[in-house]
């Protein structure tokens, strides 16, 4: 079925440039990363953890409303694709019953647009093709599409290397505006809520105010924090956290990486030599490579999880900002694309907003 509608949208798109150091990933701030014109470059910033006045207000207002359940912030934050996915195929049968070719590319394109992506969009038009036969009206079509998608996430459990009689090592990427620094605080946040001792490895030296967001998230975790000098060397500073949690019998490492250098090719080598540096002071490490990527990017942050895992071997992945501004079929188009485990997705700016992703749950609050 010819995608009409998508190749005039991406008729425009092509028109720009598409190398990877150009590439709208790599210019985030906070926001959507396609925000930011060409010729500002690479800016350094990151989203700031939420400020103490922010917290009591938002602590005052919580007093006298109920917090929402993790599903039901699960279900808002999946507000977008949700109506796409509901209300717009239920306005696809009216007055009709039955599948036709029109029809057809009217999914095709509801699919598109809830962020499913090219291929994701092309696997689920096969499948209901197939079973065109048995679907008799929006909630049957609804039914199949939910199986289908539950099919694409497959077998994809994380799979978490035994860190033996060491701490656990979580090295954490993504280019700034992602949400790294906040992610980082909520997983230390976690942890300790569990009973875990936390060590947060400030290894992004290159930006001025990282490690006072980061110090600022571990005094509220009750993680340690090891940090160096400004523009000290990462590897040094993961190096020392290892050698630091080794010595003290820490249960978790948690790193933080650069999300910027001068080039693209620059800021993957430094994440390499990070990597080695940590595995010569502990065997096995780094146990987890945890991508941290912005869902209000769209389809970009495919193309970011595909330049990060073809030079680090990515074994999660981080979804932040699925709070109603972004469309949840970028999960779908990520996790039957690359094949990596999706760990978490935030659905909200509060600590315990960070929730482990579920399949299931998640398919059931799509539709």
């Amino acid at each position: 079925m010819a995608l009409n509608w998508f190749k005039k949208k991406k008729k425009s798109e092509n028109d720009e440039p598409s190398g990877p150091q150009d590439s709208p990933g790599f210019q985030e701030e906070d926001g959507r990363a396609d925000d930011i014109p060409e010729e500002q470059g690479l800016p350094a910033g990151e989203s700031q953890p939420p400020e103490e006045p922010r917290e009591q207000e938002e602590k005052e207002q919580t007093q006298d409303v109920p917090r929402q359940g993790l599903f039901a912030r699960l279900k808002r934050g999946l507000a977008k694709t949700r109506k796409i996915l509901t209300s717009d195929i239920d306005d696809l049968f009216r007055g009709r019953k039955y599948l036709d070719d029109e029809m057809l590319e009217q999914l095709e394109e509801l699919l598109i647009t809830s962020d499913m992506g090219v291929q994701t969009t092309m696997d689920l038009m096969a499948a209901v093709a197939k079973k065109s036969r048995r679907i008799d009206g929006a909630e049957a079509l609804k039914q199949v599409l939910k199986e289908e998608i539950l099919k694409l996430f497959g077998d994809l459990e994380p799979q978490q290397p035994d860190a033996g009689t060491g701490p656990r090592v979580i090295m954490v990427v993504g280019v700034n505006g992602v949400g790294k620094t906040t992610t980082i605080g909520k997983l230390a946040a976690r942890a300790t809520a569990e009973g875990k001792s936390v060590l947060i490895a400030a290894a992004d030296t290159f930006r001025a105010a990282a490690t006072e967001q980061l110090t600022i998230w571990a005094q509220r975790a009750g993680a340690e924090i090891v940090k160096h000098r400004e523009n000290a060397d990462p590897a040094a500073v993961a190096f020392d956290s290892v050698r630091a949690a080794v010595a003290r019998g820490t249960d978790l490492v948690l790193i933080d990486t650069a999300g910027r250098l001068h080039t693209r090719v620059n800021l993957m080598e430094e994440l390499k030599k990070i990597k080695r540096s940590v595995a010569k002071n502990l065997e096995g490490a780094p146990h987890e490579i945890l991508l941290v990527l912005d869902a209000t990017t769209g389809q970009n942050a495919l193309s970011q999880a595909k330049i990060f895992n073809e030079a680090l071997e990515i074994t999660g992945l981080a979804l932040t900002k699925l709070d109603g501004t972004a469309k949840g079929g970028i999960v779908v188009s990520i996790c039957s694309s690359l094949r990596i485990p999706l760990r978490y997705i935030g659905v909200g700016e509060g600590i315990d907003d960070l929730q482990v992703f579920d399949p299931a749950r998640f398919v059931e609050a799509l539709f």
